[in-house]
Formats: C-alpha cells, sequence, structure tokens
C-alpha cells in the first residue's frame, strides 16, 4: 500500500472532473439553504451521513474486490434521482479515463468494457483505488472527503464564501468524516461475505429533489 498513492487519489487536481459538480451545492445555495459557513457545514455534515455513507460504502467495497456489476446495481438502487444516476456515471466515465492513464490494471479494463458510457462514480472509484494498491478504508476517506470539498470548493465560488472559512467547515468535520469512513469500510467487509445489501442505504431526499431542479435549470454554474 502506498500513502502516496492515497495523496494522488484524494487531491482535488486528479482529472477526474469532480471540479464541473458542487455536490448539490448549487441547488441548496438557490434554495436558501446554504447562506454562508455556517449552513455549509449542516449541509455538509447532513450530506456525509446519508449520501456520503453510501458513497462511501461502495468504494470500499470495490476496493475490497466486491463484484463491481452487483455494486453498479446497488448504486443505481440507492439513487432515486435519474440525474443524479447520470451524474454518477458521467463522473464514473472521466474518473475511469483519469485511472486507466495513472493506474493501468486489467480489472479496470473489465469495468470500461462492461460499462462503456460509464459506471457509478463511487465504484470506479474504489476500483481505483484498489488499481493503486489501497485498501478499503482509504477508498473510504476518498469518497466521504470528496463529498465533502465538492461542495465546499463550490460554495466559494457560488457565495463568494471565504475559501479559509469553506476549509475551516472540512477541517470542523474531519471527526465526522472519521467515523462515516470507518462504518463505510465495516460495511464493505460485510458486504464481501453478505452481498451487497449489507452496504449502507440511507436517503437524502432534499438532494434528490434539488437534483432534478438543478438539472431542468437552463442557466447553471455546475454540471450537478
Amino acid at each position: 500500500m502506498s500513502r502516496a498513492a492515497l495523496l494522488v487519489l484524494a487531491d482535488g487536481r486528479f482529472p477526474a472532473g469532480g471540479h464541473a459538480h458542487s455536490g448539490g451545492a448549487e441547488a441548496a445555495v438557490k434554495a436558501g439553504r446554504i447562506t454562508g459557513a455556517e449552513s455549509l457545514e449542516a449541509f455538509c455534515r447532513g450530506r456525509l451521513h446519508t449520501s456520503g455513507l453510501v458513497t462511501a460504502g461502495l468504494a470500499a467495497a470495490a476496493a475490497l474486490g466486491v463484484d463491481p456489476a452487483a455494486l453498479d446495481e446497488a448504486a443505481d438502487a440507492r439513487t432515486p434521482s435519474p440525474a443524479l444516476r447520470a451524474a454518477a456515471r458521467r463522473l464514473g466515465r472521466q474518473m475511469m479515463r483519469a485511472a486507466r492513464a495513472t493506474w493501468p490494471h486489467p480489472e479496470l479494463d473489465a469495468l470500461a468494457r462492461r460499462f462503456p458510457k460509464g459506471a457509478h462514480q463511487p465504484v470506479v472509484l474504489g476500483l481505483t483505488a484498489r488499481a493503486a494498491g489501497l485498501g478499503p478504508d482509504d477508498a473510504a476517506y476518498c469518497s466521504a472527503y470528496e463529498g465533502l470539498s465538492g461542495p465546499a470548493t463550490a460554495t466559494v465560488r457560488l457565495l463568494s464564501l471565504d475559501p479559509f472559512d469553506a476549509t475551516a467547515v472540512l477541517a470542523r468535520l474531519a471527526p465526522d468524516l472519521d467515523r462515516v469512513a470507518r462504518a463505510a469500510a465495516e460495511a464493505a467487509a460485510r458486504a464481501a461475505t453478505e452481498g451487497v445489501d449489507a452496504l449502507p442505504a440511507a436517503s437524502a431526499p432534499l438532494l434528490e429533489i434539488g437534483a432534478e431542479a438543478h438539472a431542468a435549470w437552463p442557466v447553471r454554474l455546475f454540471a450537478s
């Protein structure tokens, strides 16, 4: 296992397309649910313990070697919004391109053939971690952190929020991130023997509703 590989994968500059997505923050800003650092923290905490837990569990299971096709089906079942499913597959396709260029691996090639239009992003992320020699804990941390950093970065652009304040939000959420990553990795270990139904299936209805509304906007800054 290479901790350097973990840094590369978790780096916001890794060309996986996440910069074009707000993680639901753009819709939340327009709806008045995010107005500053305090409400950003509440939004990110809620996202982390719901959809963040789900995606971290999927990523950890993929890193552990659970069948990625079964995980992709599980991701579909846990994502009611068609807009979010489409965004997850677009991000998965871009993540796959970056992953195969960075850590070539037969399992990545096989998944790309199976899902030419893109598998769900957390599944690709987990398999990328596996190709990089990382474990399920690492994949869970990457996924969970990405779910926080995306909205935080987007809010700096959307609200002209002070970047120092946005980063402080991420720091205050670190204990929550630790708990979610551990829970996701433990669920992935169960999924390896019990099947994908053992993975988290928490819901975030406002994110789903916001994503559908956002997809219909004629003008938007972020893709999702």
